[in-house]
């Protein structure tokens, strides 16, 4: 990990220090996944199966398993896991259950009233990483809240080969049909349909740069996103109170996601820096992902501050997608945090328990994107509409003004609307 002094950088290097990983900015992942997309909206299953077979090898007959092929699972699947699934669900669906909306009314005027009501997303489409991590958590953060909403059309797709207990989590959170099938290529398939895969209305899930470039130019031709979801980044705040293990074990957590995954420490502590750096490097050495976070770790940096105030005007200029507070007081920071995915206080909140089962939802903004986009939730599976009923006496209360307004803007149809209704009152 590189290491800066704030304090002493230019604007333009310290922009360069809070800069993501190079290997995100890939300038040909755009036109390979135009060329992926074009493929798949052209051929249909063909040009899907082709693809798959291109990236991730044969598919063979059985690559749509419904609700009875996904059961089955639970058979084959350790009694540990299974128990650890489903204390998960247990804490994911309390905290989503207690989201759902409640239908807002109100009569603005006499005869006037207007409401704010929700309903679900009818068919949704997600997405769960596999590769060398089959990403079972994602499974639950996703289907679960689908289910909650109540979504009508739940499509999970994850690359082959496919683990038990993502089937099993499937099977637990209700998901209607699974596609063993991955990438940009499956990202097309739910945008477009094919002739065994159906189109969605929106597509929920993190993965890799190509997968998330393949949701940005969906969304660009008409398919809802949840957001731009990528390569996996923490960034922690810690002074001279912190345990340096807790915060390069907090690193290395985030670091063994991928190659493109970036970690930052900012600290106001040299003698902090070091010890976690120590640390980081004695941790390393007994991961089995250990190369993947060293290529991770030579992209990420370690940020001196001068006080926390500033660490934590760091932390917002960066936006991470987890931010780990490690300090003597780091619910007083809180009212100063602006930009972040998901923020875990204190030395006993690890990033890992919002992954799996405190109940917050793992799926979150990255690249800068927490500084618009919010982490997900249930509403992210539901849509707000709104609903206005005028009695008589309410037209006749806002004719004047509704009338006006469309004549000032030079809709003459807008006012002829309403003239016509108080016309026939007559």
């Amino acid at each position: 990990m590189q290491r800066v002094i704030w304090q002493t950088l230019t604007e333009t290097q310290k922009q360069a220090a809070l800069s993501r990983s190079e290997l995100v900015q890939d300038g040909a992942v755009a036109e390979s996944v135009r060329t992926i997309l074009a493929r798949v909206k052209n051929e249909g299953d063909a040009g899907l199966l082709a693809l798959t077979e291109q990236f991730d090898g044969p598919l063979g007959d059985n690559w749509q398993l419904g609700p009875e092929q996904m059961a089955e699972a639970a058979g084959r699947l350790d009694e540990a896991l299974k128990q650890a699934i489903d204390q998960a669900i247990d804490n994911i669906g309390r905290f989503h259950s207690a989201q759902q909306p409640q239908t807002l009314a109100l009569n603005v005027a006499n005869g006037v009233r207007c409401e704010l009501r929700s309903e679900a997303i009818e068919r949704v489409g997600l997405y769960v990483p596999g590769g060398t991590a089959p990403l079972i958590s994602t499974v639950l953060m996703l289907a679960l809240p689908a289910r909650i909403a109540g979504c009508e059309l739940k499509v999970m797709v994850t690359p082959p080969p496919v683990n038990d207990a993502i089937l099993y989590a499937a099977s637990r959170c209700g998901v209607d049909t699974l596609f063993t099938i991955g990438g940009a290529q499956a990202i097309a398939a739910l945008a477009y349909g094919t002739e065994t895969v159906p189109r969605v209305d929106k597509i929920f899930g993190p993965g890799n740069r190509f997968v998330t470039e393949a949701k940005t130019q969906v969304s660009q031709q008409g398919t809802a996103i949840d957001m731009p979801a990528g390569p996996s980044e923490v960034l922690v705040i810690a002074d001279d109170s912190a345990n340096p293990d807790f915060v390069a074990a907090d690193l290395l957590s985030q670091a063994e996601h991928g190659e493109d995954s970036q970690v930052m420490l900012v600290t106001n502590s040299a003698a902090l820096a070091d010890a976690v750096e120590q640390a980081v490097s004695r941790q390393l050495e007994r991961l089995p992902r250990s190369a993947v976070a060293q290529v991770a770790l030579s992209q990420s940096r370690v940020i001196l501050a001068d006080t926390l105030e500033q660490a934590c005007a760091i932390s917002n200029a960066y936006a991470p997608e987890h931010l780990i507070v490690q300090t003597r007081a780091p619910r007083d920071l809180l009212p100063r945090l602006r930009a972040a995915g998901s923020i875990f206080l204190g030395p006993w909140t690890p990033e890992s328990v919002g992954d799996y089962a405190s109940g917050t939802n793992h799926v979150l903004p990255t690249y800068g994107a927490a500084r618009t986009a919010s982490s997900l939730s249930l509403a992210d599976f539901q849509r707000r509409f709104t609903v206005q009923e005028l009695s008589q006496d309410g037209l006749n209360t806002l004719a004047n003004a509704v009338t006006t307004l469309a004549e000032a803007e030079g809709l003459r149809a807008h006012a002829t609307a309403v003239t016509l209704r108080l016309e026939a009152q007559q």
